[in-house]
């Protein structure tokens, strides 16, 4: 088991993922949802007015080719990601450096002690939080194996001490040469069990976590989406 001297300390802003009703969710600042940016449209140039003339044909065959070249230059890279994720939204930090998506419907929200917080306004068990804290480790495996880092997040920092948990799996991947702990557990309470997903990695001098999951009467229906939400988790440098 790992040290938790060795994790920094910050008990409370996991405590998100220990009960659907912790009393700390609250609507965004603007009353709204999340806002997100469109990629930018070209504007049609009327050129009803043009005066017949030499070359204006070779002009409109060299526009038809320019305008979809410009269209794709103004679209951000998140535009991209959204499409190739039908039914998620896209999220980027440009300040704390990751990225991620969630199911389309969930709904931003301020938690103390989480960076980002998208949750369904039904189902209060699925969600997908990012926590970003400082850490002088340079790589997540200087914390020791998956297993021993899943199994001291998970019970101290991912459920309350009331909830009986199980760590059902834990593996490494490597996105672009940085390592990523990934792991999947069950936390039992006496009136609900979370089935949660969890990815965690270092970078930027940061310790960051995402976790996602749902109640375990709608995993079922809900793993592959949150499968797609932890496996779309990457973070980059700032």
């Amino acid at each position: 088991m790992v040290s938790l001297q060795k994790f920094p300390s910050v008990h409370h802003a996991y405590m998100l993922n220990a009960s659907p009703q912790q009393g700390l969710f609250r609507n965004s600042p603007n009353g709204r949802g999340p806002g997100f940016i469109r990629s930018e449209q070209v504007s049609e140039v009327s050129i009803s007015s043009c005066q017949d003339r030499p070359g204006r044909r070779q002009f409109l065959a060299m526009g038809s080719t320019i305008a979809p070249l410009l269209l794709m230059s103004y679209q951000t890279p998140t535009s991209f990601a959204a499409e190739s994720k039908k039914g998620f939204l896209p999220v980027t930090d440009k300040k704390d450096g990751y990225n991620f998506v969630y199911p389309f419907g969930w709904q931003e929200v301020v938690v103390e002690g989480q960076d980002k917080v998208f949750k369904d306004v039904i189902e209060p068990l699925e969600s997908v939080s990012v926590n970003v804290i400082p850490t002088s480790k340079q790589d997540i495996r200087d914390f020791g194996s998956p297993q021993q880092v899943a199994e001291t997040l998970i019970k101290k920092f991912l459920s309350s001490p009331s909830q009986k948990t199980k760590l059902i799996e834990a593996s490494e991947h490597d996105v672009e040469g940085k390592a990523y702990y990934t792991f999947e557990f069950v936390a039992q309470a006496p009136n609900f069990t979370r089935h949660g997903l969890t990815a965690v990695c270092i970078g930027n001098g940061k310790f960051y976590t995402l976790t996602t999951g749902a109640n375990e009467r709608r995993w079922e229906k809900m793993k592959d989406r949150l499968h797609t939400v932890v496996d779309s988790f990457q973070i980059f440098n700032v």
